[in-house]
């Protein structure tokens, strides 16, 4: 009772933390274009700072979870909550360029970094038996996507009844509710840790045996394409939607949507990945996702089918996470789970960087995202192809236990 207890503390803990985390990193595409009109800085600037934005938010979490590693992870996830609070806060101080990108797309993305998937999810794994790591990474993801489902509508609709700077605030306020939260992955005393590694592997060891397998190199293809479809999404699809002549709220209703699917998406993930290998569920996501944005590029663009488009891309729109990691956590072991998971989300957010950006100046130049829509397509397809080499050993079935 008391182990289950703990297990359900750490999962709920970590759920609610990811909820803030992302729900607030998942929003802020909704503030580009008060920002573009507010500053008057241009949208590729605004675009290229939330595009660093990407970049850094994934360049953190290695770094992090490297700290978090040696030092455990209360510390981290304290620090981040302060640096998102402060990055959101000071964002409409900044009138210039360099303030722009400081602020918005290094501090507050290193803050969430700090407090996001692998510090989070290697924490849990660390003090979690192993048949119950995929379903907890399941649904720790799961509160990402509550976060995106509630953060997404609210965000729009505090830009409209305060103002975008007021609801920047609000957003800083509710990002120091982390810091009470990260007091549940405090380590307790006669507690074992159920991470492992090979006797004696140092950190560095293990980064370099991870780097010359190529099992690991395909995990980090397809996470760049995931990073790349979802910063696109974040950062355009208001102005998408805004060229399709539909309201805004479309968009925030959209993005709430991709949230709520999220969920049962993340849970099954974690559920299948108990029973199947993770390569094959990363397979068919990203299959889905190519066959998706070519059936909405087919469709009339109306509110319907950006609703019905948000539904299919929700269920595997971060659920790519739980497998991700628990391939990294059958490849190597759980000891550096933060540190190795951390740098294939370094990739997913190289993947991002290029989607955000990239999606600005498709926009000033052509006038439309087609060609992104493209390259979305032609980038999903090949991400479901290679997870096929991926070697991973057909799972065990968990043993049964009267005390479960």
């Amino acid at each position: 009772m008391q182990n289950a207890r703990a297990y359900w503390s750490l999962a709920i803990a970590g759920a609610a933390i990811l909820a803030v985390t992302m729900g607030i990193r998942q929003s802020l595409g909704l503030f580009v274009s008060p920002l573009n009109t507010s500053t008057g800085l241009g949208i590729v600037t605004v675009s290229f700072a939330l595009a660093v934005g990407q970049f850094v938010w994934g360049a953190a979490q290695p770094v992090f979870g490297a700290i978090a590693d040696r030092a455990g992870p209360v510390r981290v996830m304290m620090a981040g909550g302060v640096l998102l609070a402060l990055g959101l806060a000071v964002t409409p101080f900044t009138g210039s360029a360099f303030g722009l990108v400081f602020f918005l797309g290094v501090v507050t993305a290193a803050g969430a970094g700090a407090g996001s998937f692998s510090i989070l999810i290697g924490a849990a794994a660390n003090r979690i038996p192993a048949e119950k790591r995929a379903f907890a990474s399941g649904f720790i993801n799961a509160g990402g996507s509550f976060g995106q489902f509630v953060f997404a509508p609210l965000s729009q609709a505090l830009i409209a009844a305060i103002g975008w700077v007021g609801a920047l605030w609000t957003l800083a306020c509710a990002a120091l509710a982390t810091l009470p939260m990260s007091l549940a992955f405090r380590e307790r005393r006669g507690e074992a840790p159920h991470g492992h590694a090979a006797p004696g592997l140092t950190l560095s060891a293990q980064i370099g045996q991870a780097f010359r397998d190529p099992s690991y190199w395909c995990l980090h293809a397809g996470f760049f394409t995931c990073g790349f479809h979802i910063a696109f999404l974040v950062t355009h699809l208001p102005g998408e939607v805004d060229l399709c002549g539909l309201p805004a709220s479309v968009s925030a209703v959209s993005l709430a949507i991709i949230g709520l699917a999220n969920i049962a998406g993340s849970l099954g993930a974690g559920w299948l990945g108990q029973a199947h290998r993770m390569k094959w569920i990363l397979f068919w996501m990203y299959g889905t996702r190519a066959l998706a944005v070519a059936a909405y590029l087919l469709l009339p663009k109306t509110a319907a089918t950006f609703y019905a488009f948000a539904a299919v891309l929700g269920l595997t729109w971060l659920a790519t996470v739980p497998p991700t990691a628990g391939l990294v956590g059958k490849l190597f072991g759980t000891r550096f789970l933060a540190t190795l998971f951390g740098l294939t989300l370094l990739s997913h957010q190289v993947g991002g960087f290029f989607g955000a950006w990239l999606g600005g100046l498709a926009i000033q130049h052509t006038g439309s995202y087609d060609w992104m829509w493209y390259a979305d397509i032609v980038l999903a397809a090949l991400a479901a192809v290679v997870n096929i080499p991926i070697r991973e050993a057909v799972p065990r079935p968990p043993p049964r236990s009267d005390n479960q």
